[in-house]
């Protein structure tokens, strides 16, 4: 079992160093281009993880990324780091403004729909039937 120990850590570092040079912003790695790392990485799996760990990986303790407006840490979700958030749906105004005007759309259809229906009922109780597949008069 502790023969086995050197070539699982030997994995493991080329697996790591692997992702995390794959996942890198381009501009953010240091030294070499980020085609070469995965090279490096791939073909000397011990000494290219320990060198893109020491001097390929870029330092997270520093200002990575330059944007205009302030960011701050957050939990590492886009929509979190957006410089104008947008509200839930039912405190939007203008989205709550479309829902009345819908149902009192479809408030109305429903009334047309009902006032047709008594108008036809109202034919029918008269013997004023229309033959089928003739259009209403």
């Amino acid at each position: 079992m502790l023969r086995f120990l050197p070539f699982a850590i030997e994995l493991v570092l080329l697996v790591y160093c692997l992702i995390d040079c794959i996942q890198t912003d381009q501009s953010e790695v240091r030294n070499l281009g980020k085609g070469w790392w995965i090279l490096l990485i791939i073909f000397f799996p011990l000494v290219g993880g320990i060198a893109w760990l020491v001097a390929g990986r870029p330092q997270r303790g520093s200002a990575r990324r330059s944007v205009p407006w302030p960011t701050t840490q957050t939990s590492g979700f886009p929509e979190y780091e957006r410089p104008h958030r947008s509200v839930a749906p039912d405190d939007d105004p203008e989205f709550l403004e479309q829902m009345r005007r819908r149902n009192a759309e479809q408030e109305r259809l429903l009334e047309q729909w009902e006032e047709d229906l008594r108008r036809r009922e109202e034919r029918l109780r008269d013997g004023d039937e229309e033959p089928p597949g003739q259009p209403p008069a």
